[in-house]
């Protein structure tokens, strides 16, 4: 017995990995069966080989100390929004180990990034990557901005679904196609990994899901039967992780939930520390009402609340920001807690059914096609659409002129040869009036009609940029200049959402600090949906990591010619594996679902 445990303090120098344990003795790295043998013939000697263990112990702490990647000299921005400072960055396995200065030769993988930044991975706080990750999981117009999660689910999510809804998404599917082989929001974000992803994933249960799945589309109330398999719904989605509740209120059927069935939905999600989210239920006309309807649901769910894509929509409305920030920040003062997110643009990019009461697409698709067909239905949507819409977001009126919709993704082959082209070009062309080219076109290509709507202040802009409370979103799908995607025409800011923050309102215009946008970026989205360790560069964080030229970062993506990638950023880690090097991408897919803090499945790593 004295021999064994003689032979086991020998093995307190000894270290394990994959593989097996090994041993380091003097210079030599020894497997186990062959340190047994030289054991056995060193353990009549016993106090010689004790002498030896703390030369041969140093030498193993500096090699176990060695990390996977050392990133030297940059200038760290670490999410706080404090001042950067020169380091290094040290990471191990999927975590950051440390960041500070690093002993010399401590990486296996040692980079210098002198002259630029680095800072946590960039979080798209409004990603429609939804069916872009099905079709090619590189991410690659965000990835190549430095996007690392892509929070998905604005108001709809893609679970959960009832065999209906599962037959409707497989039946609408445009240039896109895919097979619906999931039921649950938990299950479609697994899907997602198992097919590979370059970025983490997450997202927010839809209000309007849950709405569907046990309502369809009908304009009314729910029963109180109904209602309670609402929330169960969300709680269940919840417990699979969803980051909270999103509703979308300017859209059918959406729009048909009344406040007190939005209070008992976000209820739900509170009970789980989760947040709600929304499009508000209106951005122009009624924007204040809105305002007062989103801070009465935060008030009395009470629940961490964000508004979507904030801003306001239509000339005649830009002056109600003052207003808007004004009501934002006393509810954040009477401490409600209030965030939102924006995209950088001037224009919103959304379906044509914007332009029409949503009364008429009560029923869903087919009985609103339906509807477009009758002589009398339609001459009654021309007229609301020339007039302020009561209860409905008109975004017709709010372009000001046909010229200001530019049309961007058609399903139908015969029409695509007017994607990039306004409203009016292709009214003129018909020989129609807008509003019939509207319907035509709804009708013709059996889908919404994606188009580009310029509706936003520049002024307005960059005042809400300078918002301490505002993070960002592109409010778009994640594609690449190739292939499938180059059949449709997304909004610039699919390409250019956060080099266009980083290069021309940061770098350019000098409206924030380059700290100040990281941590809007970074932290800030992360802490208000409780992340677990996501959002700053900091020792067992993980190591979701961007390292970008301040001084070249920069958009080319522009309403004409969308397709274009960003430049600058030159290198991306997600959870510790290399996406983009050298601004190129590896082709590897290490992203995961990052979870809310209902989650109730196993432990995260």
């Amino acid at each position: 017995m004295a021999r064994r445990n003689s032979r086991d303090l020998l093995l307190m120098a000894s270290h394990r990995r994959k593989g097996g344990i090994t041993k380091v003795l003097g210079s030599a790295v020894l497997p186990w069966r062959r340190e047994r043998v030289l054991f056995e013939r060193l353990h009549g000697n016993l106090a010689a080989a004790a002498l030896a263990v703390p030369l041969c112990f140093t030498t193993f702490l500096m090699k176990a100390q060695a990390y996977d990647l050392v990133l030297r000299n940059g200038t760290v921005y670490d999410g706080s929004g404090s001042a950067p400072f020169m380091a290094d960055v040290a990471v191990s396995g999927d975590k950051i180990a440390d960041v500070g200065s690093i002993p010399a030769n401590a990486g296996r993988v040692e980079l210098d990034v002198q002259g630029l930044a680095v800072a946590p991975g960039f979080i798209n706080m409004l990603s429609w990557a939804c069916e872009s990750l099905i079709a090619d999981g590189r991410a690659q117009s965000d990835v190549r901005q430095g996007v690392t999660l892509e929070v998905m689910g604005e108001g709809e999510s893609f679970g959960p679904l009832n065999p209906a809804m599962k037959e409707s998404m497989q039946n609408r599917q445009g240039d896109l196609t895919y097979l619906v082989e999931w039921n649950t929001l938990g299950e479609y974000l697994d899907h997602l990994v198992r097919r590979g992803v370059s970025v983490n994933v997450a997202s927010f249960v839809g209000a309007t899901t849950v709405r569907i799945h046990e309502i369809g589309y009908s304009n009314r109330r729910p029963t109180q039967a109904e209602l309670d398999r609402m929330t169960r719904l969300v709680k269940h989605a919840m417990e699979e992780g969803a980051l909270g509740v999103s509703s979308a209120l300017i859209y059918a059927p959406g729009c048909y939930a009344r406040t007190d069935e939005l209070i008992a939905l976000a209820k739900a999600a509170a009970a789980c520390d989760g947040v709600y989210i929304s499009h508000l239920r209106s951005e122009g006309d009624r924007l204040l009402e809105a305002l007062d309807e989103f801070i009465t649901i935060a008030r009395e769910a009470r629940c961490r609340s964000e508004i979507y894509h904030f801003k306001v929509a239509g000339q005649s409305n830009w002056p109600k920001l003052d207003d808007a920030i004004s009501r934002i920040e006393s509810a954040r003062a009477a401490g409600l807690k209030i965030t939102a997110n924006m995209y950088t643009y001037t224009a919103a990019g959304t379906g044509l059914n914007a332009t029409m009461p949503t009364w008429v697409q009560e029923g869903g698709f087919d009985a609103w096609l339906r509807k477009l067909r009758d002589p009398n239905i339609r001459a009654k949507l021309k007229k609301e659409m020339n007039q302020p819409g009561k209860d409905w977001e008109n975004y017709y009126l709010a372009v000001g002129s046909p010229q200001g919709i530019l049309l961007a993704g058609f399903r139908n082959e015969k029409l695509k040869h007017l994607t990039g082209l306004t409203l009016a070009q292709v009214a003129a062309a018909r020989k129609s009036s807008p509003e019939d080219t509207i319907f035509d076109l709804i009708l013709e290509d059996g889908s919404r009609v994606d188009a580009v709507f310029f509706l936003i202040s520049e002024e307005n802009l960059r005042r809400q940029l300078q918002l301490p409370w505002v993070s960002f979103g592109s409010d778009e799908a994640a594609f690449m200049p190739d292939g499938v995607f180059l059949r449709s025409m997304p909004h610039p800011r699919a390409y250019g959402n956060f080099a266009r923050l980083l290069g021309k309102y940061v770098r350019d215009e000098k409206l924030i600090p380059l700290q100040e946008a990281i941590r809007r970026l970074t932290a800030l989205p992360a802490e208000n949906l409780k992340l677990d360790r996501r959002g700053r560069l900091g020792k067992g964080f993980y190591a979701d990591i961007v390292v970008f030229d301040p001084e070249t970062v920069r958009d080319f993506a522009t309403y004409n010619q969308p397709h274009q990638y960003s430049t600058g950023v030159k290198h991306v880690w997600v959870n510790g594996v290399q996406v983009i090097k050298d601004g190129n991408h590896t082709g590897a897919k290490p992203g995961r679902i990052v979870r809310g803090p209902g989650y109730k499945g196993p432990a995260p790593r």
